[in-house]
């Protein structure tokens, strides 16, 4: 820290420095723009206007309130630094000089702490000047030298820094104290004052990355708290020690270079961080390369700028073929890369050399042989291989193949296989052994993308490949296929229609002669020599069959050989049928309806003739000339070609079905004529001409389409009234099953069987449900033999006043019978400990089981035997115990 002292004793006043040489110790780092020191200039005039001024103007400025600032960033060298700081008055022109002397701070902890030994004082500045009155203060604000404090300072604590006095201390009693952040504003307790004696200490060891520095104001004020003094700052800037490594971003750093890279070549950037000041030594950080791996070709590929991190490289020889990687080790230090003081790390840096196409693909063999059997497509008739240094599955690396000679009718083409970078010749062309036996092509292979430039090797590789094509047996073949044939129909069975014959592709092979069938023929009008293919008639062959379509008649036959395998080959002969007159016309519709009288009574009639032109109409109409009742009562007239109107010829034509013969002639040479009847309803028509007497005219005679549908409705209604009949039984027998259905849990005799497990064995079963529905009507328990009677049996003796039941029904006369019956045994005093219930449900004689009635009688315990309940298990130990223990 530079001493700053002032000092205000000597009541004489002299302008100027108040000392030749002034000494301070700054940091060795220099910025541009930073305050050094403060230097002091007294004046007894407060009105004289001073101009500071430096002999080294490029290095140091002074401001007009005398504080020096660094007008560029430098390093101090270890020699102290000294300029010549200079002060005008620019009314007369007065110079005054003072020389500075800057020394850089000691580079170690020790030399601060004995430069702290001695304790400057900081006396709040002042001036005074003489005037008519008394003298008077003239105070002015100075700007205080930073104090500089080393971290991570050792002690003891607390260590003190400066004194901060007033002159006015021996006139009054003054108080002295500091604020601000590290005071009594957090981070507190950090600097504390006497107040007595205006001590300024640290209590403990500061870290400059936490607070870099610390701004505190200092107050004096006297025993009643009065200022008398103004506050002055003190900024204690805390000087940083070389007290953190270097740490880099990544502990592994991923780069990569293309392989054949010239040296230069930048490749990546490492950056580390110091947590120091990066403006002092301490923070500035430098790089090397410590080792790569491997060291092929030259253990100095790569090299680093020490100050960016940049990573180029310096040695030509990159190739991925024989390295894929580097790895460096990059070392990063502080303190300028000083090996002495500075602190290291290390990381990790990964080049990955990246492929280019500098290695042409290069066929395995200079002739590839295949084969393929004729007429066969999409077969992959040889494979293509190739090598390539290149990285697999890359443009450099892939293929591609093409023919450059071989094949000029484009049969084949050459697919490349993604996985094994093969070339798969292909053929997409059927091929004739016949005509070719054998192909010879020649093919190249280049990469995706072009060769690197520089690269010595040809860009393609070139080989040949020799194909044998297989003969196989083919399928014989009709010509021509189809065959058309124009024949007349009515062609008698037998004749001799034409020849169809095919031929065999297989010029190489021994084999007989082609044998022929037929394979299709609908109307089964033909029929095939098997081995000169003359084809010949077995029917009449009729254009007007539902075979023929548009004239034409189709069938197919097949020729086939006894190569191995046996193939065939099929033909198909067209048959074009030409029209000759041998149908006559017809007349349509066959039926007709007109009217009684004679107005409206026409009837329009079409012909119809399956024969065409020019054996089809025009037609001719008349009637016959017998019998002559239809010329008397009917007349024909023609309305065009095809088309006729008949009518009434008489007035009135009582109504009924009436067959009329009509001749009808067509324009074929010869002519072909029919007579066709024509069924015509004469009827009683209204006004509108719609017949009134249907019914009369259908009893005298029905059509058979209309007696079908008659037929086909009664059918049906007697269906339907079968099927409800059949439902309805169904449903009445669905009924009285339900009706027989009990729940079981309402069955009295399912609970009585269910229930009996009180003794009696199979005597028991004999029941009498007419105990529970007609309880008045039992027998006497006289009549009972004695053998049979049961142990719990009622026991005979005069009949207690017992209530008896009512012979008319009552739908709660059950429950009430048995509960009075209840009562009025509760209340016979001569009537054992039985139930009442077991009178009126009893259940056979016999039982070898004795009454459970008895475990409600306390009389008769003692006379029972219970020592068998002991062997009928755990369970019936406690009876055991309860009723045949005795007193206990």
């Amino acid at each position: 820290q530079a001493p700053i002292k002032a000092t205000c004793e000597d009541m004489s006043c002299k302008t100027g420095f108040p000392e030749d040489v002034h000494s301070a110790v700054v940091s060795r780092s220099v910025h541009g723009g930073q305050p050094l020191l403060n230097v002091r200039f007294r004046t007894c005039d407060g009105n004289k206007k001073i101009h500071f001024g430096s002999s080294e103007p490029e290095d140091f400025r002074v401001s007009e309130d005398g504080v020096v600032y660094a007008e560029r960033s430098f390093q101090l060298s270890a020699e102290p630094t000294e300029f010549v700081v200079s002060a005008q008055d620019k009314e007369t022109q007065q110079e005054w000089q003072m020389r500075v002397k800057l020394t850089p701070e000691p580079a170690f902890t020790g030399a601060l702490e004995k430069d702290q030994k001695k304790i400057e004082e900081i006396i709040f500045p002042w001036q005074q000047y003489k005037h008519s009155s008394p003298l008077k203060r003239q105070k002015r604000d100075w700007v205080i030298p930073p104090i500089n404090l080393p971290e991570n300072s050792k002690g003891p604590f607390p260590q003190e820094l400066v004194r901060i006095r007033s002159d006015r201390d021996k006139s009054l009693s003054l108080r002295y104290s500091v604020t601000g952040p590290g005071a009594d504003q957090p981070p507190t307790g950090i600097f504390i004052i006497n107040p007595i004696s205006g001590q300024l200490s640290v209590t403990k060891p500061l870290d400059r990355e936490q607070i870099a520095s610390f701004h505190l104001r200092a107050h004096a004020v006297d025993v009643n708290g009065n200022q008398v003094e103004n506050p002055i700052d003190i900024v204690i800037n805390v000087i940083d020690m070389n007290d953190n490594r270097p740490e880099f971003l990544h502990q592994v750093w991923n780069g990569t270079v293309p392989e054949g890279s010239k040296p230069g070549t930048y490749v990546m950037t490492v950056t580390a961080i110091d947590a120091d000041d990066p403006n002092a030594q301490n923070g500035m950080l430098r790089y090397r390369i410590l080792s790569q791996a491997p060291s092929s070709p030259s253990p100095n590929m790569f090299t680093i700028n020490n100050e960016t991190g940049d990573i180029i490289t310096v040695a030509a020889g990159l190739d991925r073929e024989k390295v894929q990687q580097y790895t460096l080790i990059i070392q990063a230090t502080d303190m300028e890369g000083n090996p002495t003081y500075g602190l290291s790390n290390t990381a990790t840096a990964v080049i990955a050399v990246t492929d280019v196409n500098d290695n042409p693909p290069e066929f395995t063999a200079m002739t590839f042989y295949g084969e393929v059997p004729e007429n066969r497509v999409d077969v992959i008739v040889a494979n293509l291989t190739v090598t390539d240094k290149d990285q697999p599955h890359t443009s450099a690396w892939n293929a591609m193949y093409r023919m450059t000679g071989g094949d000029p009718t484009g049969r084949f083409t050459i697919l490349t296989d993604p996985n094994s970078n093969d070339g798969l010749v292909t053929v997409v062309k059927p091929i004739d052994f016949e005509t070719n036996r054998m192909f010879v092509l020649t093919v190249a292979a280049e990469n995706q993308v072009p060769l690197a430039k520089g690269i010595q090797h040809p860009p393609q590789s070139t080989a040949t490949v020799s194909i044998t094509v297989i003969d196989v047996n083919e399928s014989p073949y009709f010509v021509p296929n189809p065959k058309l044939v124009r024949q007349e129909e009515g062609l008698m069975a037998g004749s001799t229609l034409t020849t169809f014959t095919a031929q065999d592709p297989d010029r190489y092979m021994q084999q007989t002669s082609l044998r022929y069938s037929k394979l299709s023929d609908p109307a089964n009008w033909l029929k095939i020599d098997p081995i000169n293919g003359q084809i010949t008639t077995t029917a009449v062959l009729d254009r007007e069959s539902i075979y023929v379509q548009n004239n034409m008649y189709n069938a197919t036959f097949l020729a086939s050989d006894n190569g191995i395998p046996p193939m065939s080959g099929t033909g198909t002969l067209q048959i074009y049928l030409l029209d000759i007159n041998d149908n006559a016309p017809q007349v349509h519709p066959k039926e007709a309806t007109t009217c009684e009288t004679l107005q409206p009574n026409a009837i329009n009639i079409t012909a119809v003739d399956p024969d065409i032109d020019p054996n089809a109409g025009p037609f001719a109409f008349e009637l016959p000339d017998t019998p002559a009742s239809i010329k008397r009562n009917w007349t024909i007239v023609r309305i065009s070609g095809d088309h006729a109107q008949l009518s009434l010829r008489i007035r009135f034509l009582e109504a009924g079905i009436y067959d009329v013969p009509i001749v009808i002639t067509d324009s074929g040479n010869p002519h072909a004529s029919s007579t066709s009847l024509l069924k015509v309803k004469v009827c009683q028509c209204d006004l509108n001409g719609d017949c009134t007497d249907v019914d009369r005219i259908v009893g005298a005679g029905l059509g058979t389409g209309a007696i079908i549908a008659i037929l086909l409705c009664i059918i049906i209604l007697l269906i339907l009234v079968l099927m409800f009949v059949v439902w309805m039984k169904r449903r009445d027998k669905e009924r009285q099953a339900k009706q027989l259905l009990i729940d079981p849990e309402d069955d009295v005799r399912d609970n009585i069987l269910k229930y009996d497990e009180e003794g009696g064995g199979e005597e028991d079963q004999d029941y009498d449900l007419s105990q529970l529905q007609q309880p008045d009507t039992v027998e006497p328990d006289a009549i009972k033999p004695v053998g049979i009677r049961r142990l719990d049996e009622r026991p005979i003796h005069a009949e207690p006043q017992y209530p008896v039941r009512s012979a008319a029904p009552h739908p709660g006369d059950i429950g009430d019978f048995i509960n009075e019956g209840l009562k009025a045994a509760d209340n016979d005093p001569t009537a054992p400990p039985y139930d009442s219930l077991l009178v009126f449900d009893y259940e056979g004689s016999g039982s070898t089981a004795g009454s459970l009635s008895s475990l409600n009688s306390s009389s008769s315990g003692g006379e029972q035997d219970y020592d068998y309940l002991n062997d009928w298990g755990p369970r019936f130990k406690k009876l055991a115990d309860m009723y045949g223990g005795g007193d206990d």
